[in-house]
Parts: structure tokens; sequence; C-alpha cells
């Protein structure tokens, strides 16, 4: 089976989160998050010379009730195992080199496969480790 540009993972109807592979990526502008995320994801994949116009955007009032992050593994690779916020497992998925996993709901893990090289991205503003997470004990 072909990997997918763009995979949901969903338990239980709740949308834990997406895997993307941008390499995959059409020729154009693709958007692989929902308009309802906290956080927007978009590839750009242009040939040279292409100009996207000069822009700004404008200032709204955003009510965003819940961190959203997502993982790019530039070098490597990583296990991101996802449970429901009770600790129960609901899976689990390698994120490759090039790949990205973005998370919307319910409780996740890495682990590190390989040296790897990863960057993290998150909506803010960030209110430090005691107030933004609960950590879960799998034991």
């Amino acid at each position: 089976m072909s990997k997918l540009i763009s995979e949901k993972i969903i338990h239980e109807n709740i949308h834990f989160a997406t895997i993307m592979r941008p390499l995959l990526a059409d020729e154009g502008l693709t958007f692989l998050t929902d308009d309802k995320n906290f956080i927007q994801v978009g590839l750009w994949k242009y040939q040279k010379g292409k100009v996207l116009q000069a822009h700004y955007h404008h200032t709204f009032d955003r009510i965003a009730t819940k961190t959203n992050e997502t993982v790019y593994v530039v070098k490597g690779k990583i296990t991101c195992n996802l449970y429901f916020e009770d600790g129960r497992k609901a899976s689990s998925h390698v994120v490759e080199e090039g790949e990205m996993i973005a998370m919307f709901n319910q409780a996740h893990e890495y682990i590190i496969e390989e040296d790897s090289l990863v960057i993290e991205n998150k909506n803010g503003p960030y209110f430090g480790p005691e107030k933004d997470r609960t950590r879960i004990d799998l034991g």
C-alpha cells in the first residue's frame, strides 16, 4: 500500500493526529490540516521563479482552547505513541525523515529510534509545563 501525503489518525471518533509527508506533494499549495485545527500546516511546491505576492495577515481575536503541536523529522526516525487521556494506548506510528506529525487531541509520547534532528512547533503562548500539560503514568 502506498503512503498518502496526509493521513488522519482517528480513534473512537477523536482526531488524535495527522501524519504528513511533504515529499509527496503535488505542484502548488496544499493544506494538510483542517481549517478548525489550532495549527495550520500548508505545503508549498513551486518551480523556480514563482512569486507569492506580498501580503499581510489581519488581526483577529482567536481562541485556542488547547495546545497543538507538530514535530518534523529533519533527520532520523521517531515513534509516536498515541494514548487516550486515561492512559489507554490508541496506536503507534513511525515518523521517518522528511515526515511530520501534528498532534491535535488526547496524549502522545515520542521515542527517538535513531539519532535524530526534529523541529517542534506549537501554538502559543506557552504557559510552562506545570500549567500547559499533564504527564500520564503508563506503568
